[in-house]
């Protein structure tokens, strides 16, 4: 066994979308060879309804899969495909955009106006660029939880895990994703394929993940022993972690634990062309995509 190191460590950036949505950017739009198969990582959480208020109106995709997230609120959707649902705490969607679709997002507080959820965007294979469209909402009951011995707790939304296989399947990327809290002062192996890109997210808690070549490892707490620690060091909530090469990653819970995503998938490795909500291969595809957008073809099949 070999503990992936933590190669580069970097805080999500606010940013809007939408009519307006707040939220914070952890990557995306920039070296999508980078996180290849995935293309962009959301973190949207606001307890202010007006920062969210007005949601993600009408928009198309093509070229994609989108996997949304839901901790708190609600994320009513529809699409042009008559489908139509709402994500409430603890469930997921993922959606095939394929060929074209064109839907919104509308998101909703809880009692307290909290809301959080995450969006990531997965890349398709030329082969697929084109697929018929297609939904998966999975409800949060059928997500599967396996706690370990030590109270480790996996939440194992989509791959094989500790077990169990999470609920979403038939997706191009074959990723895992799972949503992990480790106790207070624990520290935890996590095993995870070798050959598939790797990142963490944390969104609670603070710790720090061990790299091979410098076993202090990456802290993720602003300070340690009431010692500042250099730049390249500093973490916590909304941090993103990429990892090297290796088949296990190992993270140091801090003293109020520590909860992350952890998200792994096999690169495609091809060409990508890519503008707005649309990903394809080539210019000329992107090009066809927004001509199709502009003459009304681009939604290419119906139920």
């Amino acid at each position: 066994m070999s503990i992936r190191p933590a190669t580069s460590l970097s805080m999500a950036q606010p940013t809007m979308e939408g009519a307006g949505v707040h939220l914070h950017r952890a990557f995306g739009f920039h070296e999508p060879r980078r996180f290849d198969p995935f293309l962009l990582f959301d973190d949207f959480r606001n307890d202010d309804p007006a920062a969210y208020a007005n949601g993600f109106p009408w928009h198309p995709h093509r070229g994609i899969e989108t996997i949304t997230y839901v901790l708190s609120g609600e994320v009513s959707h529809s699409d042009s495909l008559g489908n139509t649902g709402t994500l409430g705490a603890g469930d997921v969607q993922w959606m095939t955009a394929g060929s074209g679709i064109m839907h919104q997002e509308m998101p909703k507080g809880n009692a307290q106006g909290q809301m959080h959820g995450f969006q990531l965007w997965a890349n398709l294979p030329a082969s697929l660029k084109m697929t018929e469209p297609r939904y998966q909402d999975v409800s949060s009951g059928d997500i599967p939880t396996v706690v370990d011995d030590d109270g480790t707790s996996v939440r194992v939304i989509i791959g094989d895990f500790w077990g169990k296989t999470g609920p979403v399947d038939g997706i191009a990327a074959e990723p895992l994703y799972l949503d992990v809290s480790v106790p207070a002062g624990l520290r935890k192996r996590l095993k995870v394929d070798t050959y598939r890109n790797t990142f963490a997210y944390v969104f609670a808690g603070a710790g720090r993940f061990t790299d091979a070549s410098a076993p202090r490892g990456v802290l993720l707490e602003k300070e340690v022993a009431g010692q500042e620690l250099n730049i390249r060091d500093l973490s916590g909530n909304q941090t993103l972690v990429q990892f090297g090469s290796g088949d296990e990653i190992e993270v140091q819970a801090g003293p109020d634990g520590i909860r992350f995503l952890l998200v792994a998938g096999a690169p495609i490795e091809e060409p990508v062309a890519w503008h707005g909500p649309i990903v394809m291969n080539t210019p000329a595809e992107l090009q066809q995509a927004f001509d199709d957008l502009r003459n009304n073809r681009f939604v290419k099949s119906a139920h």
